[in-house]
């Protein structure tokens, strides 16, 4: 009976792994296709147009004559998103998150932290129509200059929808701390700020990055945000009281079914599509060379 027990129970753990492994080579696949899916029409699209000219040129009109594939108004239109989100929901994030763990009691953290939480589950559209028809008129009241389609509005939004994530992550880091460590500063007289800044923090540092990337990669894979608010004109600028355009703005304007297959402007899409991809892979290897330098000892 007891062979039989074991027997069955090596069977089971079998089972278990091989159901692991294929989830772990589904995402792999899914991934791979995606890759080989942007790859394979990005090939033909610099067959079309000059890698040159795709780094170089500063417009991007591929739906008009003549016709322009400078990459660099889209990415500076995405660029100002990220960074001005990241902005607004960096220090809103860590703020939040060390009150949180560091300050606020108990019963009142049950209720915060799903209440702000509700903030990352609505969708994307609502907070568009948040940043066109409630964050760009009250800015409109201190800058009257500013264009109904403008980047400041867009990542106040954006950077408002990021927040949740930061300060959620941030917060399960800074809980993960040893309560010894947080005894151990009070015991040498920190005070709370300096035990959550100079102790937690830095001890939770991998996790604040992780939530930091991540939500910053959610922003610059946003779409329906930008789309609404930023408008949809790409420009060389840095401006962010002006219209923009960001790779994912442009993709929803001109996936509608309206282009040519095979043309450049088709095969655009996916370009663009694959410089978001490599735009969001460079952010997860930043972010794990900034958390191994961080563990090692290594000055930011």
């Amino acid at each position: 009976m007891e062979v039989s027990h074991r027997s069955r129970q090596r069977t089971r753990e079998r089972i278990i792994a091989g159901v692991l492994l294929a989830s772990g080579l589904i995402s792999i696949l899914v991934t791979a296709g995606i890759v080989f899916a942007l790859a394979s029409e990005t090939v033909g699209f610099f067959r079309l147009v000059s890698l040159k000219q795709f780094l170089t040129d500063p417009k991007w009109t591929p739906m008009f004559d003549p016709a322009h594939y400078g990459i660099l108004s889209l990415l500076a239109g995405t660029t100002i998103i990220a960074v001005g989100s990241a902005l607004v929901a960096v220090p809103l994030g860590l703020a939040t998150a060390i009150y949180l763990s560091e300050y606020a009691p108990d019963r009142l953290r049950r209720v915060l932290k799903p209440v702000l939480e509700l903030l990352a589950g609505i969708p994307t559209v609502v907070y568009g129509y948040f940043a066109l028809t409630f964050v760009t008129p009250l800015l409109q009241k201190l800058i009257p200059s500013l264009d109904v389609f403008n980047a400041l509005s867009a990542f106040i939004t954006v950077g408002i929808m990021i927040t949740p994530l930061i300060s959620s992550m941030s917060e399960d880091a800074m809980l993960a701390v040893p309560r010894s460590l947080r005894e151990a500063a009070y015991a040498l007289g920190a005070t709370r700020l300096e035990v959550a800044v100079k102790v937690v923090l830095p001890a939770a540092f991998s996790g604040v990055v992780a939530s930091v990337i991540l939500a910053v990669s959610r922003a610059v894979g946003e779409t329906m945000i930008v789309a609404l608010a930023a408008g949809s004109t790409p420009k060389l600028s840095l401006n962010p009281l002006q219209s923009i355009q960001t790779m994912t703005g442009f993709i929803a304007q001109v996936s509608q079914g309206d282009l040519e297959a095979g043309s450049a402007a088709y095969k655009a899409i996916y370009t663009v599509g694959m410089s978001l991809f490599a735009t969001t892979l460079g952010l997860n290897l930043f972010a794990k060379w900034l958390t191994r330098r961080f563990q090692r000892g290594g000055r930011l």
